[in-house]
């Protein structure tokens, strides 16, 4: 069974995201690359509603992209691979480290160990026409906004409501907001 991180994970790009998935059982969110800034909000959310670890590539540009999180969320907790763990037919990336490099890091990192709670079920979702209706998706743009979750498709937001400690009365409070 892999280990599940308590704190949201922060990657460059979808193939890193890929690669801590087959390590451990987390929250992951994409930079992708220098467009950091563009995503500036949603690390801002699990920043403040869990945390977040910074796993970035062991190159020049995921060094760039380390101290910019840095500068803006002094408390993030930081995993590092090495790069020769991180390299693969000369390309240098966390998507290129195995399983036990990732979760090495990330131990070193002193990531929290925890328990998902899983408050949130895809019956609720539908309940609030957050899937299977035909404005379910604007539904969810809304509502990744007024939560700070960014858009999610319907399994994404369920991942995501669990995972980032919302509380039933915040989402419904939320969502009232958003259908008044």
């Amino acid at each position: 069974m892999k280990p599940s991180i308590k704190e949201i994970i922060v990657v460059e790009g979808r193939d890193d995201i890929t690669a801590v998935k087959a390590a451990v059982d987390a929250e992951v969110v994409a930079v992708h690359g220098f467009s950091v800034g563009k995503n500036i909000e949603k690390i801002k959310a699990a920043y403040e509603r869990k945390g977040i670890v910074v796993l970035t590539d062991p190159d020049f540009a995921g060094l760039k992209i380390r101290d910019y999180i840095q500068k803006r969320f002094p408390k993030a907790k930081h995993a590092y691979i090495n790069r020769i763990e991180g390299t693969k037919n000369g390309d240098i990336g966390v998507e290129n480290a195995n399983p036990e490099a990732i979760i090495k890091a990330l131990n070193k990192a002193r990531c929290e160990l925890t328990e998902i709670k899983e408050i949130f079920k895809p019956e609720i979702l539908l309940e609030y026409r957050l899937t299977g209706y035909p404005d379910s998706k604007t539904l969810r743009e809304k509502l990744g906004k007024k939560l700070g979750l960014g858009y999610s498709n319907g399994k994404q937001l369920l991942s995501k409501l669990n995972r980032y400690g919302i509380t039933m009365e915040e989402f419904e409070e939320a969502m009232k907001n958003i259908n008044n």
